[in-house]
């Protein structure tokens, strides 16, 4: 395997906020790129994206992933971002990525991170192939996460909502965007090799999410069981197993 090299990264999002990146790089020349989009609320620096990016890097394939607008060390307000900023916010990163090393053959993306690469891929005519790992079937379906606020939401235009054990003020148009995505859709003209990963054993977007998307898409597409594995891929083994998978996989299909 190769080693690798860590770069620091800043570029322009949706809303002209710098956002943060990190750029995992083989040490040798890479075969192809990739874009990594983090779960909700997540960052970067989540366990499972560096270890992901690590594993893929030592396999040739480099890695750019980024905070989203308001998140991590990203720049910018997260109360005025939606799922819609957040495809932005990838298109962006793919963007300076193909600009300065190489497009992406390749997008990643972790829960709802894996929403926003399903609607992002067509706005990226280089990608090849996509992946998800534990990703909703419908952007909406994070709403349950903010439920106990949605009536306060609904009546004052916005509510501080606890995610994560952190929290975060959502406003009316992040539920309304939620409502004008037409994903199933977007799943079945997708147009490229796709990579559903999830497990059984998921709390937090269950299974049945997974096979929603499998349904929609149409060929290739292929499905791995993330046996025994938490939402977030804590445990280093399950991370370093989805980075296995995902280079075999990529590579049959980007270079």
């Amino acid at each position: 395997m190769n080693e690798r090299v860590t770069l620091r990264a800043e570029f322009a999002g949706s809303r002209n906020a710098t956002l943060a990146a990190r750029l995992d790089l083989p040490s040798a020349d890479a075969r192809a790129y990739a874009v990594f989009a983090h779960c909700f609320t997540c960052s970067k620096d989540l366990q499972a994206a560096s270890r992901i990016a690590r594993g893929l890097s030592e396999r040739g394939i480099g890695v750019l992933r980024f905070d989203f607008t308001g998140l991590g060390h990203s720049g910018g307000e997260f109360a005025s971002t939606n799922f819609s900023s957040n495809v932005e916010d990838l298109v962006a990163a793919c963007d300076w990525l193909r600009s300065e090393h190489g497009a992406p053959s390749l997008l990643v993306g972790h829960s709802l991170g894996g929403a926003a690469v399903l609607a992002g891929a067509a706005s990226v005519p280089e990608v090849r192939a996509v992946a998800t790992i534990g990703a909703p079937a419908d952007p909406a379906h994070v709403a349950h996460l903010i439920a106990s606020a949605t009536e306060e939401i609904e009546v004052r235009g916005e509510a501080r909502v606890a995610i994560g054990g952190r929290e975060f003020t959502v406003r009316k148009q992040f539920l309304d965007d939620l409502t004008e995505q037409r994903h199933r859709e977007r799943i079945r003209d997708l147009g490229r090799a796709l990579l559903i990963l999830h497990s059984p054993d998921d709390r937090t977007v269950p299974i049945e999410e997974a096979a929603r998307i499998y349904g929609a898409a149409r060929h290739p597409k292929s499905f791995v069981s993330l046996d025994g594995a938490d939402h977030l891929l804590t445990a280093e083994r399950d991370a370093v197993f989805v980075a296995d998978l995902l280079a075999v996989w990529a590579l049959r299909y980007v270079i």
